[in-house]
C-alpha cells in the first residue's frame, strides 16, 4: 500500500476553513491522504465550524487552532491556503512539493444573528465540500 498524502490547509486563525478542510477531507478520503491545518494568526476552533460540521457527522471539537510555525519543518505534498490573507502572508515551506490557493469567504467575518452566522458557516462548509470532493476524488 502506497503511503497517504500529507496536506496542510492554511487560514489566517485556523479557526473555521482550514479546520472544515481538514476535517473533510480526513474523513472522506483519509485512507489516501493524512490532513492537517494551521493558521497564521491561530486563535481557537470556532464554535460555528464545529456546530455546522457535527451536522454532517464529521467531528472537530478535539481539534486545536495551531500556528504554521509547527508545520514549517514537516514536508508536505500539498500546502493549500483558503483565504487570500494567509496566502499572502503564508511562510515558505521548503518541504512543499505543491501549492495550491482555493479562497473561501470568511465565515467569522459575517455580521447577523446566530442563525444568519450559522447559515453562512454551513455554506461555507458545503462549498469546501464540494471542492474537496472534486479536487481530492481518484
Amino acid at each position: 500500500m502506497s503511503q497517504k498524502k500529507k496536506v496542510l490547509f492554511i487560514c489566517t486563525h485556523n479557526s473555521a476553513r482550514s479546520q472544515m478542510a481538514e476535517g473533510i477531507l480526513n474523513n472522506l478520503y483519509g485512507d489516501r491522504f493524512d490532513a492537517h491545518s494551521a493558521g497564521t494568526k491561530p486563535r481557537f476552533a470556532n464554535p460555528y465550524a464545529i456546530r455546522a460540521m457535527k451536522e454532517i457527522g464529521i467531528e472537530i471539537s478535539n481539534h486545536t487552532s495551531k500556528s504554521v510555525n509547527e508545520f514549517i519543518d514537516l514536508i508536505f505534498d500539498y500546502v493549500i491556503t483558503v483565504c487570500d490573507s494567509a496566502k499572502e502572508t503564508c511562510p515558505h515551506f521548503p518541504g512543499a512539493k505543491k501549492y495550491i490557493h482555493k479562497s473561501f469567504t470568511d465565515p467569522t467575518s459575517f455580521e447577523g444573528s446566530d442563525e444568519e452566522k450559522y447559515l453562512v458557516f454551513t455554506q461555507v462548509r458545503d462549498e469546501i465540500n464540494y471542492w474537496i470532493q472534486k479536487s481530492f476524488a481518484k
